[in-house]
């Protein structure tokens, strides 16, 4: 009989609020958002906004929101955006660049995800009416299909240099930028020289259980809110679940570097296996690995699960870990045994 699955490694976004976090929730006051009279939602957005120095937030259910929303917010249909191929985007937002914004896409290959100030420079339409007009730079911080990939914000400061001259925006998918500045050690208020906005998941490293806010400037931020309205994202009482962020931020970032360490255990020890091909640079909580030839991801995820471990397939033969709050060193100690003996 099949072992109940309890070391769940598919993603970041599976952690349960901790006690203390609950009874942030339970004991947090409440208004009406879309009044724009939540204290709890208002303190969030202003917390976040001041941390990456920008004027204002707009809290919203999902980073596949914020990120949504601010992409409209910045642009026109009959546009362009430029953002990497393998960004979250544009391969897991359900085709919205194209259904709620009716822009075209420039994707590009970059050095684990990174789009550099020369590809913006080699990829910006010239002013011609067969072509769609260049608007937007998108950037991923993490890069998730990259296996978690950083970079440093003194290349963004490059191409926002590039952006402010040719009139371009630039916006950060920060789904885990906590976990990149565990990594860089820089200033989140450093992104707000470097962005037009930034959107910034609580779900993930964080450990909330829903949430991300979309910051910028008090008029994108007021743009932005009307179109969170419109795409259905208007909240009552949402303090909620925005207390789950503030508590998170108050308490959960310290804790990533061990997500950090413990996803290095686990590349060390896929890096042993004789059946695994090639495991990706690992730099924070995300780990993704190829197997060997003779043997298929669902099949490998099947025995995983037999045996009481949860992963993610990337690809006929990719397989991911991600490491997270609710991981601890014994449950990495278990996958490795478990790993070791398939």
């Amino acid at each position: 009989m099949a072992i109940k699955p309890v070391i769940d490694l598919r993603s970041d976004t599976v952690t349960k609020p901790t006690a203390d976090m609950l009874s942030a929730m339970n004991s947090a006051p409440l208004g009406d958002d879309v009044f724009g009279e939540d204290p709890t939602v208002n303190t969030l957005e202003q917390r976040l906004a001041d941390m990456f120095g920008f004027e204002a937030g707009l809290f919203c259910p999902s980073g596949t929101m914020t990120n949504q929303v601010g992409i409209k917010a910045h642009t026109q249909p009959l546009q362009e955006i430029i953002c990497h191929r393998e960004s979250h985007i544009y391969n897991y937002e359900g085709g919205g660049l194209a259904f709620n914004s009716q822009l075209s896409m420039r994707l590009l290959v970059g050095n684990r995800g990174l789009i550099t100030a020369q590809q913006i420079l080699d990829n910006i339409n010239p002013e011609d009416i067969h072509r769609p007009t260049t608007t937007l730079v998108s950037q991923e911080n993490t890069s998730n299909r990259e296996g978690g990939a950083v970079h440093r914000v003194t290349e963004y400061e490059k191409t926002y240099v590039v952006c402010q001259q040719h009139g371009l925006k630039h916006h950060l998918d920060g789904a885990r930028i906590f976990n990149a500045l565990a990594v860089t050690g820089d200033s989140p208020a450093s992104y707000g020289n470097t962005f037009d906005s930034v959107s910034i998941c609580l779900s993930k490293g964080l450990g909330a259980p829903v949430g991300s806010v979309l910051v910028g400037n008090k008029d994108f931020i007021k743009l932005s809110r009307r179109i969170r309205k419109v795409f259905g994202g208007g909240m009552r009482q949402a303090g909620v679940i925005a207390a789950a962020g503030l508590y998170a931020i108050d308490n959960h970032i310290e804790r990533i570097a061990d997500d950090h360490r413990r996803a290095k255990q686990l590349e060390e020890a896929l890096k042993s296996l004789p059946y695994i091909a090639e495991v990706f640079a690992v730099d924070t909580n995300l780990v993704i690995f190829r197997l060997a030839d003779d043997m298929l991801a669902d099949t490998f995820i099947s025995e995983l699960k037999s045996q009481g471990v949860l992963a993610i397939k990337m690809g006929p033969q990719m397989v991911r870990f991600v490491t997270h709050l609710d991981v601890d060193d014994a449950d990495i100690d278990t996958t490795i045994k478990v790993l070791k003996s398939l």
